[in-house]
């Protein structure tokens, strides 16, 4: 086990009888023009995970970063880069890793906006996005790389003159889905061709210090900033479930959106078919939902994330591609259509409500089959979820028209599966459906009057 640094050489002594709130980004030794870039996002004081880890990293420590969900994780690392990349300007100065693509874009936005001040060039590497473009953008040596494990394998591997053997900073966000096996063959090809003199950094909601990680991510003599245990929660999230048979988990489903109408909601589903066909389904409904999954092409993936940031959709239906790191600050509601494989998921999934001091409200499905899954996700927080309160006889009056709607989901399905092949792409199934939407908006008789509550 590498051994962990009890107190930094920088004395921050000071600061540590004090609340976040109370600190600014100065007293932690952020230059003049970061904190005037931090004060233009409306970066008003240092979260606690940016408070304890800031100083660290300017000192030039390796860092392990535990934070809940919504704590400015990305800021604590990106802050710290920006300013040592003032002192030593280069090329390729940092690489910053993310386990999904619509992460890695969002970083960006993070770095671009605090280095404004000195022109910080940033360069995206992801799937589903031509290589050639990429390569481009390599080839005029932007200053940070923020990328997805695959496409940076591919590009050290196939672009002419492109190397990191200057890198001076590598940033896993997530590290733990980082670290885990799937893509454990592609990190261990990166870690072997860029400098083992560097500064590491591991970031996660639900990061663990296995010997077996740390030595992959090759970390030295690392600080470990932990400002929340590996299964919590932040105190103004309201955490329910609800039982009841699997044949009727549409019919709950719709139920709640029309308790919630107009509420921002994400709702997570385990498969990509069950996704498409859910948002379907709410479309014909009359619901504004949009389908989030790895079958999309990342153009439509990146439409249909900025659609429902923008407000223009209300109800973003998502497999786990949208779990981790995805900062959409006005989400109020975040429903497990599926209750999760692993409590690390469930940390993840409702982290994307709640998040910056906001309120929030999960509930999570619960049918015969996933008491045993619900058990040990409650286990691991510590407490039990409480019982969603609703009466059962207003939710079945709506079984007759969710079975319309689910049967036309299930026919458009089949329709488009057939067409599959015909096409000879994947992605062109996965529409934003903008043109039917319009149509069954279009048709009265058959939408879904949602109620608000009162």
């Amino acid at each position: 086990m590498p051994e962990v640094i009890d107190k930094p050489a920088v004395d921050i002594e000071a600061l540590a009888g004090k609340e976040a709130s109370e600190v600014t980004f100065a007293d932690l030794g952020v230059s003049k023009e970061l904190c005037d870039a931090c004060e233009k996002l409306n970066f008003k004081h240092p979260t606690e995970i940016q408070k304890e880890s800031i100083p660290w990293a300017l000192e030039g420590r390796d860092i392990i970063g535990l934070a809940q969900t919504g704590s400015g994780k990305t800021a604590a690392f990106s802050i710290p880069i920006i300013q040592k990349l003032w002192d030593n300007p280069q090329a390729f100065f940092a690489c910053i890793m993310a386990p999904t693509r619509e992460l890695a874009y969002q970083i960006a936005e993070t770095i671009e906006g605090l280095g404004s001040v000195i022109g910080v060039r940033c360069a995206v590497l992801v799937g589903g996005m031509d290589m050639m473009s990429q390569a481009i953008a390599l080839s005029k040596r932007p200053h940070i790389l923020v990328c997805t494990p695959g496409r940076l394998h591919d590009h050290l591997e196939n672009t002419k003159g492109f190397n990191l053997r200057q890198l001076k900073y590598l940033i896993m966000d997530e590290a733990d889905r980082l670290l885990d096996l799937d893509f454990g063959p592609k990190i261990d090809a990166i870690l072997k061709v860029i400098p083992r003199e560097r500064n590491t950094f591991l970031f996660s909601a639900t990061m663990t210090t296995k010997v077996a990680k740390l030595q992959r991510a090759s970390l030295t003599k690392p600080v470990k900033v932990e400002v929340a245990t590996k299964y919590s929660t932040v105190d103004t999230l309201l955490q329910y479930y609800m039982f009841f048979p699997l044949k009727h988990k549409d019919v709950y489903m719709v139920y709640l959106l029309n308790e919630f109408a107009g509420n921002s909601t994400i709702i997570f589903s385990r498969t990509c078919h069950d996704t498409q066909r859910i948002a379907i389904m709410l479309r014909t409904l009359g619901f504004g939902a949009v389908p989030l999954h790895g079958q999309m092409a990342q153009s439509k993936r990146l439409g249909a994330l900025n659609k429902f940031k923008s407000g223009a959709r209300t109800i973003l239906v998502a497999t786990d591609v949208a779990s981790r790191g995805l900062d959409i600050p006005s989400v109020d509601i975040v429903l497990n259509y599926d209750v999760p494989q692993s409590s690390k998921d469930y940390i993840h999934r409702v982290g994307r409500t709640a998040r910056a001091g906001r309120s929030g409200k999960s509930i999570t499905f619960v049918t015969q089959y996933d008491v045993e899954l619900i058990q040990r996700v409650e286990m691991d927080l510590g407490r039990k979820l409480d019982t969603y309160p609703l009466e059962k006889d207003d939710v079945m009056l709506l079984q007759d028209r969710v079975g319309e709607a689910q049967r036309v989901a299930t026919l458009e399905m089949k329709e488009r599966g057939g067409s599959r092949g015909k096409r000879g792409k994947k992605d062109e199934e996965d529409d934003d459906d903008d043109d039917r939407e319009e149509k069954v908006n279009n048709q009265p008789k058959k939408k879904f009057k949602a109620k608000r509550r009162h």
